[in-house]
């Protein structure tokens, strides 16, 4: 019998690196039970309600290549019910496993959770991407504006703007360093809001807020509109490895955890994609006066989970979508292929 430390360090490799085998069921373990998958049924779902962990179906999905997409499971497809773990079975397995009965069947599955981008997240602006303006005044010289208040802009003809466009507003926080390699990665965007063009001249307009996340001031910078309507990410398969690092926080807090916005060393020369999950793990760093000598490698510790939801062109936005311990700048960042 496994401890209940072995099981731990067996399910967050397993999680961590596909390659490992399932633990192993012993010659005299019962037979499991087997589940038929019915419309409406999702990996959430199935772990909530057999696992009684609906963080669980990360795992489930990352060792089952033909399910691509965790939000749609098929009905007629059988799933082996542990105590400890779910099996989906093979295609050339369906055959050979007989059914559960009906009334065994689970009932009223939770709906799988989906990932919204509020466009308020904020990003990295990359090397040798440059403001495209900024607000230069207030209406009667306000210093705190807000949604409908009137400002000025420094755009104007002379940059081939027309009356009606649409601008975001953000903030810049300062560059931000790699906190491994100590590369300049980019500055930190906060999003403020919207604005729309209303009058033009050559070097100057006057412009209506239309949207507003945070306060705005005199001097907030200007880029070309980026919509910012509310929308879903699902959950994609990755089409190869990743490895990267958490590079900042949107909140700029030490301690990050579920819930927080952070910024990543991956973007699209990476093949990343919005969607992506990606696994938050750590090295475990033992006393040296112990392992001197021993060149063991020790199983990294599994600490959260994070799903992209924009990718820049070498940096990408996501959510933390669980902690399990503290998570830090420059702690690594894994994924799985199929």
């Amino acid at each position: 019998m496994h401890t209940m430390t072995n099981r731990l360090i067996a399910r967050c490799l397993t999680a961590l690196l596909l390659a490992l085998p399932c633990l192993a069921v012993g010659a005299d373990q019962e037979e499991p039970a087997v589940y038929v998958i019915k419309k409406g049924d999702t990996l959430w779902g199935l772990s909530d309600r057999f696992i009684k962990d609906p963080g669980y179906w990360p795992e489930l999905w990352s060792k089952n290549g033909q399910i691509t997409n965790p939000h749609r499971v098929y009905p007629g497809q059988k799933v082996r019910v542990f105590p400890d773990r779910l099996e989906f079975v093979q295609e050339g397995d369906q055959k050979s496993v007989a059914a559960a009965r009906p009334e065994d069947a689970v009932q009223n599955v939770t709906e799988e959770q989906r990932f919204a981008i509020r466009g308020s997240e904020g990003y990295l602006m990359e090397t040798g991407m440059k403001p495209f303006g900024s607000i230069i005044g207030g209406h009667h010289d306000r210093i705190i504006i807000g949604m409908d208040d009137i400002v000025y802009t420094d755009i104007g003809a002379v940059n081939g703007v027309k009356g009606g466009e649409k601008f975001s507003i953000f903030r810049e926080e300062g560059a931000i360093s790699h906190p491994v390699t100590n590369e300049i990665m980019g500055r930190k965007i906060v999003p403020l809001g919207t604005l729309q063009l209303t009058d033009i001249e050559q070097t100057a307009s006057r412009a209506i807020i239309t949207k507003t996340f945070k306060e705005i001031s005199p001097g907030a910078y200007l880029l070309p509109y980026r919509d910012e309507r509310r929308r879903e990410v699902s959950l994609k398969m990755p089409s190869r490895q990743l490895k990267g690092n958490i590079v900042e926080s949107y909140s700029g807090t030490t301690t990050i955890a579920a819930g927080d916005i952070v910024f990543i060393d991956l973007g699209s020369v990476n093949l990343a994609e919005p969607g992506n999950m990606l696994y938050i793990v750590r090295d475990v760093d033992l006393d040296r006066r112990y392992t001197e000598g021993r060149g063991a490698t020790l199983p990294q510790e599994l600490l959260g989970a994070l799903v992209i939801l924009e990718t820049g062109r070498k940096t990408a936005t996501a959510l933390v979508i669980k902690s399990i311990d503290a998570i830090y700048k420059g702690d690594k960042i894994v994924s799985h292929t199929k």
